[in-house]
Order: C-alpha cells, then structure tokens, then sequence
C-alpha cells in the first residue's frame, strides 16, 4: 500500500490574521512529520493546506473523492472553524474521514498563557463546532481524542488506517465466482448487486474449465519448480514423496495452484470460491492451492460463498504486515466438558497457513465429498492467543457484521487421525452465549478468522461501509442482545434510505 496516502486537513479561518494562520500551517505540518515518523501508521499521511472558506473546504473534499490513490482524510481544527462552511465539502466527500480531537500543545503553558494563546490554541473549541455538523449531516466517521504525540492515539490513527486501506481494498475488488453456491444453502449467498452498490466489490461467476485452460497450457519446469517449492517449505507425508504411493496428486495439486493463479491473475482478481459440486476436469479440490493463495493475501470462501471471500481479502489488506494472521474459518464440532465448553474450527480443506504455530505438514487423505481424487491440504494447529470471528451476511433489507471475540486455546490432545487444519477457541463470553446470540444475529457458519485484528477494526470497519455491527464479546448478555436486536431492526427500518 505504499502508493496509499491518507490527506491531513487543518480547518480554520481568515478571522484570525495572516500570522496566526502561518502557525496554524507550521503546526499542522509539524504533526503530520510526527505521525509519519510514529512508525504506527502503514499508509502516508499528507499535508493539506489549512481550508479557511467553503470553497476551498468543497475543493479538498473534491479532490480528496476524485483522487485515486487518496483513500481518507484526517480532519482537524487548530482554530474556530464556523461549521456551515463545511457542509457543501462534507456532501460530496466520499472518503473515509478521521476527526482527530487534539491540540499542538500538550500541556498549558501556565506562566505565559494569554489571549493569543487562548486564540491559536481552541481545538476544544473548534473541535465541537465541526463535529455537530457532521452529526447534524448524519456522517459517519471515525473520532480520536488525546494528543497527537501519544502511542494511544498514534496507534488508533494506525488502526482507523488500515481500516481505510481495506475500504478501498473494497471499492476495486473483482471476486471470481468458480462454480455457483453450494446448492440449497442460504447465507453462503445474497444480493451480488446490492453488496457492488454498498461496498464496491463484483462478484461474477466462472466455469472449472476457465481454470484448466491454465493447466494445460503450463510447462514441466513450472511444475517442477512448485513441487521443490512444497517439498522444501513442508513435512512431506511419505505418500507424496518422491516414488510415494500418490505422488501424481503431490503434481497434480501443484498443476492446479499454478493454474489457479494464473487464472486469478489474468482476471485481476483477489478474491475467489469454489465449491465441490462443480470442480468439472479438475482432479481434487483444490486444498493446498487455496490454503497458499489465501497466505499469499487472497479472500476465499467455500462453497460459492462470495460474502466471506471478499471480507477475508479485506481484512487481509487491513493486518498487513501486523503479527498473528488471518484465515477463512468455520465453526466446526464443539468440545463440551462439566467444566468449559470450546469450539473446534476448521474446513474440509481451506485454513490458511498464516495460522500455522508450527511448519504445516502436506498431506493427503480421502475427502468424502465431490466425488474426486483425494486432495492434498496443508495439515497444523494453530496457536493459543485472542482473536475475532468475524461472519457478514446478507438480512434482505441490510447487510449485517456479526463479530465474536474468542480466545485460541492449545488442543486437549495430538489429534492424530483429524487431517485438516484446525483451531480451538473459547467463545466469549462463554459457548451456550456466544453460540445463542450468534444464532439469534443470523451469523453464517463461515467466516474470517483473525488474530491480528480486533473488534475496533471491525467498528471502523462497520462505520466506514454504513452497515450494521453486532459484536459478541465478555459483556453480552442474551436479554440484552435481543434488545439490540430488536433496535437495530427498528433502526435500519426507519432510516433505511439514509444509509
């Protein structure tokens, strides 16, 4: 994201005298040098020159919208900036916007203070009078309180930014349908055309024979090349190695990963699902193919499911270059014990390998599903530590962001006979809560698995898209999450065209 910048806007006005304003100028800089230098925040920020009228308020809202590589704006008011020239720029902006509530100072100078510091010095001020209006406007937005100079602060600017790359992630993803949704299943599909007018990404469908038009056109030594690949990154199961029983499906998996990206990348796409029920010519579903693509950065989702493949690619983009990774997941079996209940996570095939606690071993085992060749897949525990579940689905009249905070736990056992990637969590706030008021949210049994991010992220994330969140978390209660159901359900209802 290096071409990325997010624009750093400073609002005052010419009521204060060309001297103030060359302050106002040298301390907005000043701040933007630190949080670039902070190391917290992954994209750019870039200076603006401070807006004092509307048009020249409009105009930075324009070219901020019109800019490509622009992907937010933080927005601050060092002075008193009269709010009515802010409401023709903040209609037409259609950035992500940041309202950092700070001050140049930190501490009041207690010695020297005077009216002309009182005067340069009122973001407490000039903070609030902007911000009604962008309430007044109903404008989503992120807000951070505290001084620029804090890690706090720093690293929620960090956080908002990243959230802002997955955004834009959204507005230009292209989604490769191969094969159409698992048959007679619900919330793996939805509305392809209202999700392109809410987020901006397309989904559209392809055929198992566009990707093996790949396959056959590649050559022995890119084969080759990617079975050395395999054999020098994994723990090869006997089967598959050299002169093994099953060798053929250790090149076959890698003819189909080769073709894969060959095809994703012919079409632009970051994002794409499969499903069992129409893989045509090819040999296996493809396993450890999926499982690379996705630790290479790419959304998957199962069984046609387009919701969560695109949501896996953005929240990919959003945790690059963060610890702990992220993963297409499901809720699988549960572990119920007198004393604690845990849910086992994992997939026919697909668990990316980002969450890995060891070096994955490559194996092969029947799959009794879809009818094909036994399928070769990445097999590992994944480690203990927190992380979210995160599920987005389709209501019919709303888009919804189901979010469960959990903690991984280390498995009670080796697993040896479970051939599959797997992950086990404790469900916050405990299992028979969690899994009601999942149930009672409509969450989808796929979803995105992560370890780098957390609940603030999808909040932002939520605001950014003017959709509705629900998070699941120590504090839930089901009588009180009905409620919030139940007001959220009035909510959307009411001011559904507004949103």
């Amino acid at each position: 994201m290096l071409n990325k910048e997010i624009w750093f806007v400073t609002g005052s006005q010419d009521l204060y005298g060309e001297d103030t304003l060359k302050q106002v100028a040298k301390d907005s800089q000043q701040i933007v040098e630190g949080l670039n230098a902070s190391g917290k925040i992954p994209v750019h920020i870039v200076y603006k020159p401070t807006v004092k009228s509307p048009m020249e308020i409009t105009d930075i809202c324009l070219q901020a919208s019109s800019t490509k590589n622009c992907i937010g704006i933080i927005t601050w008011m060092h002075t008193f900036s009269p709010a009515k020239m802010w409401i023709k720029g903040l209609s037409v902006l259609n950035k992500p916007l940041c309202h950092l509530h700070t001050q140049f100072n930190a501490e009041v100078p207690w010695e020297t203070i005077d009216m002309d510091f009182m005067n340069l010095n009122q973001s407490a001020h000039g903070d609030r009078e902007f911000g009604h209006m962008m309430t007044r406007m109903r404008k989503n937005r992120k807000i951070v309180v505290g001084h620029w100079q804090t890690e706090h602060v720093q690293q929620k600017l960090g956080n908002w930014s990243r959230v802002a790359m997955g955004w834009d992630e959204f507005q230009n993803l292209k989604v490769a349908r191969i094969g159409d949704n698992m048959r007679e299943v619900s919330v793996t599909d939805g509305d392809k055309v209202e999700a392109q007018l809410r987020f901006g990404f397309s989904v559209n469908g392809y055929d198992s024979s566009d990707v093996v038009e790949h396959i056959n056109a590649l050559s022995q030594e890119e084969v080759d090349e990617l079975v050395k690949e395999y054999e020098d990154s994994y723990v090869l199961g006997d089967k598959l190695k050299t002169n093994g029983a099953q060798r053929q499906s250790l090149i076959d998996a890698a003819k189909i990963e080769l073709g894969l990206r060959k095809f994703l990348d012919a079409g632009d796409f970051k994002a794409f699902t499969d499903t069992f029920e129409n893989l045509g010519e090819l040999k296996q579903l493809p396993g450890i193919a999926t499982q690379r693509l996705m630790a290479d950065g790419y959304g998957f989702g199962g069984e046609g499911d387009w919701k969560t493949s695109a949501l896996l690619r953005a929240l990919k983009v959003m945790a690059s270059g963060m610890e702990g990774g992220t993963s297409f997941m499901e809720d699988y079996t549960y572990h119920f014990t007198p004393q604690k209940a845990y849910v086992m996570g994992s997939h026919m095939l697909e668990i990316c390998p980002s969450i890995a606690a060891a070096k994955p071993s490559c194996e092969i085992h029947p799959l009794g599903i879809g009818g094909k060749e036994d399928p070769v897949r990445l097999v590992f525990n994944s480690p203990a530590g927190p992380a979210i579940n995160v599920s987005l689905v389709d209501l019919g009249n709303r888009f919804r962001l189901v979010v469960n905070e959990v903690d991984a736990v280390e498995p009670m056992g080796k697993l040896p006979n479970l051939p599959v990637a797997r992950v086990l969590w404790d469900a916050k706030p405990n299992l028979e809560v969690a899994a009601t008021a999942w149930i009672l949210a409509g969450g989808a049994h796929h979803t995105v698995y992560s370890q780098a991010l957390t609940t603030e992220f999808m909040e932002d994330f939520a605001d950014m898209a003017g959709i509705e969140l629900v998070v699941i978390d120590k504090d839930t209660t089901i009588r009180e999450f009905k409620n919030q159901l139940n007001a959220n359900e009035a909510y959307y209802h009411l001011f559904k065209n507004n949103l």
